[in-house]
């Protein structure tokens, strides 16, 4: 074992030294084995402290009987997953996962894994997806198993399989996604036979759950380096089964003729809202729904791209059919609704501030924006910013002075009027009473008119809103 690496190892499980030695001789001195195993080794050599917030440990021990020994030691303990094998508990404000010894597959046409028991360490390191999270360090000794180099792999920063790559993800096929998340999130190659079996075995995703899907896209969005990972979507036909629409985005121009193609625009787009999730308040280590917007915004432009007279490429309305497209998407991977309409919005209104023109938007269009974007204002600033990815200079300053300008009138006119909570002059009660009426539809419609008119003209004396109510009810007859 490298020195350097040894010592970076024992560096950074210092912190967990004294709950790892009491775990292990809890263990042993009932008579089982137990092993740190996976992520938390990897990331030991790898010198990512932080990743020990969570630990995973393998055991000769079955379900119940680490359901015991944890009952007396444990702060918290869960059995939520005992039907593979796993008890959580909580310990030092510390998540920890210990898993029985297990080999686990997949029927060719299920979507859960057969979950079988076992009775050796090697055994159930074997079957780990990449070599790199096949290591352990046995307790309470933290003597070091490496049976499959991937310690070797990690100092080569390589994605490599214990066994075969077919065998691995005939096993799982997650596991291809999980490739394509570690690239992202650690910056390491992908062997070639991994990637070829990747190619070869696409369709296999199929049998997977769209839950189990949407957690490994939302972790390669939510790395430091997404690109990569969707990057390795792509080319080795895994997008095909998770975001169809990402790949077809190579198929088309866009039409400012700055880029190959809108897939690469996309990509570009996502990493600059990136760089933007912290400029703006509020500051947010990463924000899922600004990430989705961006790598979706475009996603419109293939089933609406025209061939215009003069020979550019149109893509009027993508927005909205972009909007509709993500709905749907989202939906078929099981996010929230409260997620995919904050994404679904985003996406119809990322094109908005291009209707600016020369920088002279009325006070009625500045408080429509603010009122279509809602809660999301701040996250479509970014977005808006972020899908300037022109290369001429000149044109980029004057896009982003352009939207200084806008927000320095949305700030103006809040500060004015309170655009945040921007409602009628008069409220229901007050329209049943000037109009005579009662609940119902006509209350509605007078009420909208009543916004309607608000947004065009700002806040209005009560005496001047009652008497555009009463023409208005008069007009209408």
């Amino acid at each position: 074992m490298s020195t350097s690496l040894q010592r970076q190892a024992l560096e950074s499980l210092a912190p967990v030294a004294g709950l790892l030695y009491e775990l292990g001789t809890l263990f042993t001195n009932a008579g089982h084995e137990i092993a740190l195993v996976g992520g938390p080794v990897r990331d030991a050599f790898l010198g990512r402290t932080s990743a020990l917030a969570d630990l995973d440990f393998t055991t000769s021990a079955e379900p119940t009987q680490i359901k015991h020994l944890l009952g007396g030691w444990a702060e918290n303990t869960w059995d939520t997953g005992i039907a593979f094998g796993t008890i959580s508990a909580s310990k030092d404000d510390r998540q920890i996962e210990i898993t029985t010894y297990r080999s686990e597959n997949y029927n060719p046409d299920s979507r859960k894994p057969d979950v079988e028991f076992g009775s050796e360490l090697a055994a159930d390191l074997g079957r780990r997806d990449f070599t790199v999270n096949a290591m352990a360090l046995t307790l309470p000794t933290l003597e070091f198993v490496d049976l499959f180099e991937g310690l070797k792999d990690l100092e080569n920063k390589i994605l490599r399989t214990p066994f075969t790559p077919t065998q691995s993800f005939s096993d799982d096929p997650l596991r291809m996604l999980r490739a394509a998340r570690f690239s992202s999130q650690l910056q390491f190659s992908i062997a070639a036979d991994v990637l070829d079996a990747m190619r070869e075995m696409a369709s296999r995703l199929d049998i997977v759950s769209a839950e189990r899907i949407r957690e490994e896209l939302i972790k390669i969005l939510m790395s430091n380096h997404p690109r990569v990972g969707l990057t390795v979507m792509v080319e080795t036909g895994l997008a095909q089964y998770v975001l169809p629409e990402l790949p077809l985005l190579q198929l088309e121009e866009d039409e400012h003729h700055h880029h190959k193609d809108v897939y690469e625009h996309t990509l570009k787009v996502l990493e600059q809202a990136i760089d933007l999730e912290t400029g703006h308040e509020p500051q947010l280590p990463g924000d899922l729904i600004l990430r989705m917007a961006a790598l979706l915004h475009d996603i419109g432009k293939p089933k609406t791209r025209k061939i215009e007279s003069d020979g550019r490429v149109s893509f009027h309305h993508h927005e909205a059919v972009g909007a509709r497209m993500t709905k749907k998407r989202m939906k078929s991977l099981r996010f929230s609704n409260e997620q995919i309409d904050d994404v679904s919005q985003l996406v119809e209104l990322h094109l908005r501030f291009h209707g600016y023109g020369t920088g002279e938007w009325s006070d009625s269009a500045v408080r429509r924006y603010v009122r279509d974007a809602g809660p999301l204002l701040s996250r479509l600033h970014k977005l808006t910013r972020a899908d300037s990815t022109t290369r001429n200079k000149r044109r980029a300053e004057a896009l982003q002075k352009a939207y200084d300008g806008l927000e320095q009138r949305i700030a103006d006119l809040q500060e004015q009027e309170e655009l945040d909570s921007i409602r009628p002059d008069l409220n229901g009660a007050q329209i049943m009473e000037i109009l005579g009426i009662g609940p119902g539809r006509e209350v509605g419609e007078a009420y909208k008119f009543l916004l309607e008119l608000r947004l065009d003209q700002g806040p209005l004396a009560p005496q001047l809103a009652q008497e555009q109510l009463l023409r208005w009810w008069s007009e209408r007859g």
